[in-house]
């Protein structure tokens, strides 16, 4: 049976992946909302202000801090990791390629120019600049995405950190003096070092541990010391 004639499932089966991360998205953000608000008004209290409704909240620079410094530590890790597996390897983790295969690869294994198939991307045939673009245009989109969100979150973090600064009867900064200041690399580090952490141990985890059926592990009978196989 051919991929053409093999039956289909159903959009929410064929797309479960994408459409449960992206559902669990919306209700982990939602309840963000609602702890962050009521987080927001105790303080709020606490200070002898008035309350934010939580419409006034979601427009908040405090709750648009909160959510875009974690996309932006999100994003990085892809990008670091996307790029960083092209030359870096680690024996005996699903995560790398083989020890030999390090670097661009060659044009055949990759199917551009000539090597190209009937059903690749079209743009990885054309041997010009469009080529050279696409194939590099997922380590491009996530590492544009990491400037965006991070431009985002120093925005919305020096709003934040001005209206703190208001409220305690203190002059406002500029966004250049606030990206100096502790509070933002310490927003921002705390959530690089997270991420860096958490693509370390899976590298090295997946060495020695197996998940059956997941494309993220080994097969389970795998060795140790096999290298960039999946289950």
């Amino acid at each position: 049976m051919t991929a053409s004639e093999e039956p289909r499932r159903g959009f929410w089966r064929e797309n479960s992946l994408t459409l449960t991360f992206g559902i669990a998205f919306l209700v982990v953000l939602v309840g963000q909302a609602v702890t962050g608000h009521a987080e927001f008004n105790e303080q709020m209290t606490v200070d002898g202000l008035q309350s934010l409704t939580f419409a006034d909240y979601l427009a908040s620079s405090d709750f648009a801090v909160d959510v875009t410094e974690n996309w932006q530590s999100e994003f990085l890790q892809f990008f670091l990791y996307i790029f960083g597996t092209v030359y870096l390897v680690q024996r005996g983790s699903p995560e790398s390629k083989k020890i030999h295969e390090a670097g661009i690869e060659s044009d055949r294994k990759q199917r551009v120019g000539q090597h190209a198939r009937p059903d690749s991307p079209r743009w990885a045939g054309t041997g010009d600049w469009r080529q050279t673009l696409y194939a590099r245009s997922l380590g491009t989109v996530m590492g544009t995405l990491f400037i965006l969100s991070w431009l985002a979150q120093s925005i919305t973090g020096t709003a934040a950190y001005n209206d703190q600064r208001l409220r305690q009867l203190e002059d406002p900064v500029s966004w250049a003096d606030y990206v100096a200041t502790p509070d933002f690399w310490n927003r921002t580090l705390q959530n690089w070092q997270s991420e860096l952490l958490a693509v370390a141990a899976m590298v090295v985890l997946s060495i020695y541990l197996r998940q059956r059926g997941s494309p993220e592990s080994k097969p389970v009978g795998a060795a140790h010391a096999a290298t960039g196989i999946e289950g």
